[in-house]
């Protein structure tokens, strides 16, 4: 049984992005919640004032390091929720409103300026990251807030919920934010490579979590291998194409795909995890690496990973003689 613990070891390091750009990501953030701030004390002093929530894989702790573009540019996408924390519901505004006054607020604050998309108001830097700031409206005492999405106003949305779930998650599953990390390179790696989009690091954080399992000696290659394999087995299943968010508002998040994505999403998981298992069969851990290499890019470098039979090296080793044998 091959063991590549160590190369998944370093693709860990390689694609977890460091502290020191998760604190010029938090910088970036507080200086642009310091913008919106003063812009509504400043132009709605009268009104409801903003608050913020941190959220996504940043507040998750799973970002990557995104693979770069020929630009040398990679794509960091950020979310910080922008909360209206009202007395009622006669508060609550237009919603094209709150996206015109968020645009107006943000729209100069970097170079590349900033996007009024239908989820949320997009600011873009430099370096290729963008900021989603998702807009919500909540009356003060309610359990939940909601969105102001253009394609389905005011839904039902509470990010907030889902990241307490997922922090309860990783302290009963302690590899799953290292499992999470590795199918979102996945995924990263498959869409820079082909032509369809894969599920977003969402849905991959949901599915890890449910189909998550545990080994004795705590080896990733060995959970790798077991979570994809429950993943296609339970997809796969007649009417088992399914990913229910596990906090409001319980929505299955597959349910809009075309039969066209889920078939070429189910085609890359199976794949992935024959590869998977032919892997920890592999008596060769460089010959093993590969087929791990195959499905994360040239990002999971296999220059560690012995080329020759962990048996025979066994063997050659059971065959020795101590010196202070008497049949030395």
């Amino acid at each position: 049984m091959a063991n590549n613990q160590e190369q998944f070891n370093a693709f860990h390091d390689t694609i977890n992005a460091t502290k020191k750009r998760r604190s010029t990501l938090k910088t970036n953030r507080d200086a642009l919640r310091d913008r919106v701030r003063k812009y509504f004390k400043n132009n709605h002093a009268d009104y409801i004032q903003p608050n913020f929530y941190w959220q996504g894989s940043y507040a998750m702790h799973t970002i990557l390091t995104p693979i770069k573009d020929e630009n040398g540019l990679g794509a960091y996408d950020l979310d910080d929720g922008i909360y209206f924390v009202g007395k009622s519901e006669d508060e609550r505004k237009d919603l094209e409103w709150y996206h015109k006054e968020v645009l107006k607020a943000v729209e100069n604050h970097t170079t590349r300026g900033a996007e009024d998309n239908a989820p949320c108001v997009t600011v873009l830097y430099a370096d290729g990251h963008h900021i989603d700031l998702p807009i919500y409206f909540m009356v003060d005492g309610d359990e939940h807030p909601r969105l102001a999405h253009r394609k389905d106003p005011w839904m039902d949305s509470d990010p907030r919920e889902l990241i307490d779930w997922f922090c309860e998650e990783c302290g009963e599953k302690p590899m799953l934010r290292r499992l999470v990390r590795y199918l979102k390179a996945w995924c990263e790696y498959i869409n820079n490579e082909k032509d369809f989009k894969m599920p977003t690091g969402c849905i991959m954080t949901m599915l890890a979590a449910e189909y998550y399992n545990d080994n004795v000696d705590s080896r990733e290659d060995i959970a790798m291998r077991d979570l994809l394999t429950a993943m296609h087995d339970a997809l796969s299943e007649d009417n088992g194409f399914h990913c229910w968010r596990p906090t409001h508002p319980y929505e299955d998040l597959f349910e809009y795909y075309k039969k066209t994505r889920k078939d070429k999403f189910l085609a890359e998981l199976k794949s992935f995890k024959d590869d998977a298992t032919r892997a920890i069969e592999s008596k060769n851990p460089h010959e093993a690496c590969i087929k791990w290499q195959k499905h994360f890019g040239n990002r999971f470098s296999c220059s560690t990973a012995k080329d020759e039979d962990e048996d025979a090296q066994t063997k050659s080793f059971s065959g020795t003689l101590k010196t202070n044998s008497r049949f030395a």
